[in-house]
């Protein structure tokens, strides 16, 4: 569930292919996502599953597998 919410948001953002999005991939480098694009993508996944992410631990994250685990631990923490 939470894998696929921010795919998609990554795909709405960035215009990329679902099917395209690894988890080793980078936002900055690999999907050449500005802060703004970045900001985007946690707004819509913040949106979509009733969470709120930390502003500290959004500007550590640098992968999608990273993004990933931060929202399965905020979800968690929201249960």
């Amino acid at each position: 569930m939470e894998e696929e919410v921010l795919k998609e948001a990554i795909v709405e953002v960035l215009g990329v292919y679902i099917n395209e999005i690894e988890d080793d991939m980078t936002f900055t480098g690999d999907l050449s996502a500005d802060s703004l694009d970045v900001y985007q993508i946690v707004l819509i996944v913040e949106d979509k599953l009733n969470i709120e992410l930390k502003e500290e631990d959004i500007y550590e994250v640098k992968t999608v597998g990273q993004a990933l685990e931060l929202i399965k631990k905020a979800v968690k923490e929201n249960e």
